[in-house]
């Protein structure tokens, strides 16, 4: 057996139809549109969402909402997280650098420190934001918690 002689399984594969071709294959005539009327024409194409005249559902349904084009999105790690991989790493300096290393973030991500957790030993952090309890957290120990 080689490419040459490959087929389909019998039975598997089915002939298009072939409308429009005269009156003896059985598809001639109208080809399969019926009579008169929009969608027999040729060109024929509804627009997406037409609803037969009834109001579609994107007019129906009333706007809402926008989208902040000057959001800052974070990646929230807890001070927790931070001391797990000090602890496992040996670390007292935090960066950004080395969180992407471990896999915590990704490459271009910015990144927030949140004070959920327990910090055990002296950490300076640096990374591109921090709330409060986080650098409550962090200064309380006598590390450094700084803004990139």
């Amino acid at each position: 057996m080689d490419l040459s002689n490959l087929k389909p399984a019998k039975g598997s594969t089915k002939s298009k139809k072939r409308i429009g071709r005269g009156q003896g294959s059985g598809y001639g005539g109208t080809s399969t549109r019926g009579h008169k009327g929009q969608k027999s024409r040729s060109g024929y194409s509804k627009k997406i969402g037409f609803e037969g005249g009834q109001m579609p559902l994107q007019r129906r349904v009333p706007k809402f909402g926008f989208k902040n084009i000057n959001r800052k999105e974070f990646k929230a790690i807890n001070v927790g997280t931070i001391q797990e991989l000090a602890d496992k790493k040996k670390l007292s300096d935090i960066s950004v650098q080395v969180l992407i290393e471990s896999g915590l973030v990704q490459k271009n991500t910015l990144v927030k420190i949140l004070g959920e957790g327990e910090l055990k030993s002296k950490l300076n952090v640096k990374a591109h934001a921090f709330s409060k309890s986080a650098i409550e957290a962090i200064e309380a120990k006598g590390g450094t918690a700084e803004k990139i």
